[in-house]
């Protein structure tokens, strides 16, 4: 047995780099499946991702050539011989079959039976010839929305490939992988070091790209690189950095050699809302913002260049030459938006459509301004607030500042709006309308916010879906997802008084004659219930006992939060409580599903013969007076308990009651009792959906 390195690397031109490291470890990740398919064993793997590659390398692999023994069966000795021992034509083709004659066959005898086997040594293939295959399996399997073609080759990829190495230890795999011939050549950086390296062994990997070629291949450790020099940096300008995952992620994907440099902008600048220099810093320009210990911006910034120069002035004063024309404008945006006030936007909004269908956004705030009104009335928000928020919500989307730099739309309605001296309240809700942004994301912060939110996405999503424009597969080009998740975060997270199903027909209604579904208001019900699955799930509740609740359809998040919280905890603490309830529950529901009868919930207390029925509707006259103020105070645990009473009682009714008798009416009377029992189930749960 021996064990060596293998690496396998795809030289390419600069990949996306907020893809990097997605198709890195999804490139890693298929590899390894397709090496555990083979069955090799290997110690370690690590990938390695820089703009102009993805690498991967394994350690200790072993290569070793065994033979495996393959045992096939065929028919049994029975079906393969005839009474004299002469082979059956079952037993002849099936040798034909598989290329042996009778006489190579064998007889497996076992307690279960005897049959007709044949024994065949397998030789596995080598190294050298299984890998390239399973590196381009690999690379098939990854998955890459937009992909290009290059040269005359129909072979697309991410990006177009210009080198592809191959070594197992020292020794070079011919292969063809993405049209290109493997070669041991790879490639440094473009304007330092060595450019073109020749690669002896795998091992040598890492550090001759580092030594010579001024390539740090490892993504992670040149990520850890980048913010340790950043931090130090920072703390030399006498501030600190608040780092953005995403954007360390996005540079540390732009660069090979990263060189931090710091760079330094007029303190005029300062007086631009926060929001907009941070977004300008980040966004535009990849830049590092720096902060004070109190969390303000100093009139500084860094960045990462990727190359290492003696003078590196020039670089400096080029970045802070961009940053300076950007801020310039902002400033300039700021100071003619400020010039009037926020409301006077609101007439242009007539010239800004919402959707052809479904009018302006002008048409929208009218909307919204009546549903606000209503919402901010069953939450106990100020109306009056609510009215003004609504009004106002959309006016920063003509203003220059939200035109030039989308991504602060809100931000800038909120600065406008305490410009314009609006009340505080009024403009952080202006600003808080489009949270949570993402999954994840903070909820408004207040009851006047979480009326505007949820206003927003709730019109968004009945316009939307009431002209049939429903989200396909990834595409969702207005976010319905992600607002009817926001609309659940927001009702449970906050614990508001709100059903669905009285939002979804108020928000119709006010659409009034635009809606051309018919079934606005059941698409719209289905559409926010099947992100509770998704949300639920992500929490770590499990998906029976959020189907057992969804299922009933109650149209309260808060309800269906405590309904699942509830079971949860009983599954956790009182398991076999829980399991004794799902049983009785499964019976019930099998036995009612097979029913022919015309049921209904009412039980005749005069046809109850047993004197087990007749306990049992006692007990449950009983617990339903318990329940009615368990609900009533939403107590789910308790409620659950309480079920649980039930489950020896209906043991004993199906133990010694005759429930499909000859006599119709003691038949029907007993299945409508179990129809009352199941009735009482569904007000907590379809218990029938749990597992256990």
């Amino acid at each position: 047995m021996i064990e060596k390195s293998f690496l396998v690397e795809i030289g390419t031109e600069e990949l996306p780099p907020r893809l990097l490291r997605e198709l890195a470890e999804s490139f890693v990740n298929h590899f390894s499946i397709e090496l555990k398919n083979s069955a090799l064993m290997y110690k370690k793997i690590q990938w390695y991702a820089t703009p102009r590659r993805l690498a991967i390398k394994v350690e200790q692999l072993v290569d070793v050539e065994v033979n495996e023994e393959i045992i096939k069966r065929g028919p049994s000795l029975s079906i393969a011989f005839d009474a004299k021992g002469n082979a059956t034509k079952a037993a002849t083709s099936w040798a034909h079959n598989n290329g042996i004659r009778i006489d190579q066959t064998e007889h497996l005898i076992t307690k279960r039976g005897s049959w007709l086997i044949y024994r065949t040594l397998i030789k596995k293939e080598n190294l050298k010839i299984m890998l390239p295959s399973m590196v381009n399996n690999a690379l098939k399997k990854l998955s890459i929305k937009q992909t290009m073609r290059w040269g005359d080759s129909n072979v697309q990829f991410v990006r177009p490939v210009h080198t592809i190495t191959l070594l197992l230890a020292n020794e070079l795999i011919t292969a063809n992988i993405l049209g290109i011939q493997s070669n041991r050549l790879i490639r440094g950086h473009r304007f330092m070091g060595q450019q073109e390296l020749i690669l002896n062994n795998a091992d040598q990997y890492s550090q001759l790209l580092r030594d010579t070629g001024k390539v740090i291949a490892h993504y992670e450790l040149r990520k850890n690189k980048i913010k340790f020099e950043i931090e130090r940096a920072a703390h030399q300008l006498g501030g600190n950095v608040n780092f953005n995952n995403y954007l360390l992620e996005e540079v540390t994907s732009l660069v090979e050699w990263p060189v931090i440099l710091t760079g330094k902008f007029e303190k005029k600048f300062l007086c631009i809302p926060k929001e907009v220099l941070i977004h300008v810093m980040t966004i535009s320009q990849k830049y590092f913002p720096v902060y004070d210990s109190n969390g303000e911006l100093l009139p500084n910034f860094i960045f990462v260049s990727n190359i290492e120069v003696d003078n590196p002035q020039q670089i400096i004063i080029g970045n802070e030459t961009v940053l300076h024309a950007r801020l310039s404008d902002a400033d300039f945006f700021f100071k003619i938006d400020c010039k009037h006030p926020l409301e006077d936007n609101l007439s242009r909004l007539k010239f800004i459509l919402f959707h052809k269908q479904l009018g302006t956004l002008h048409d929208r705030i009218n909307r919204i301004q009546l549903l606000v009104a209503w919402i901010a009335e069953k939450i106990g928000a100020d109306i009056n607030n609510a009215i003004r928020v609504a009004m106002l919500s959309k006016c920063d989307l003509v203003s220059k500042m939200v035109y030039e730099f989308p991504e602060t739309q809100g931000i800038m309605g909120m600065h406008y709006a305490r410009y314009d001296g609006e009340h505080d309240d009024v403009a952080i809700a202006i600003y808080e309308q489009y949270l949570p942004r993402f999954s994840g994301d903070i909820l408004p912060s207040n009851s006047l916010s979480c009326t505007i939110a949820i206003a927003d996405k709730i019109d968004t999503i009945v316009g939307i879906l009431g002209v049939n424009e429903h989200p396909k597969g990834d595409k969702d080009p207005f976010a319905l997802r992600r607002a009817a998740l926001g609309i659940l975060r927001i009702i449970i997270e906050k614990k508001l008084p709100l059903d669905l199903q009285s939002l979804a027909k108020k928000t119709i209604c006010l659409y009034k004659d635009k809606l051309t579904n018919h079934k606005t208001i059941d698409d719209v019900i289905n559409f926010i219930f099947n992100r509770y699955y998704s949300w639920y799930e992500l929490k770590g509740y499990s998906i029976d006992i959020i189907k057992a609740v969804i299922s009933c359809r109650f149209m309260h998040p808060l309800h269906v939060d405590a309904r699942i919280k509830a079971i949860t905890h009983l599954r956790i603490f009182k398991v076999e409580r829980l399991k004794g309830l799902i049983i009785v529950s499964k019976r019930i529901s099998n036995i009612l599903l097979k029913s022919t009868e015309e049921l209904n919930k009412n039980v005749q207390i005069s046809l109850l013969k047993e004197n087990t029925e007749i306990l049992l509707i006692d007990l449950i006259t009983k617990i339903n007076t318990r329940l009615e103020l368990y609900f009533l105070n939403h107590r789910y645990q308790d409620a659950l308990i309480e079920l649980t009473h039930l489950n020896e009682p209906i043991n004993n009714f199906f133990d010694k009651v005759i429930i499909n008798t000859n006599d119709s009416k003691l038949r029907i009377n007993r299945l409508n009792l179990l129809k009352k029992i199941q009735a009482l189930f569904l007000q907590i749960a379809d218990f029938s959906c749990l597992l256990f």
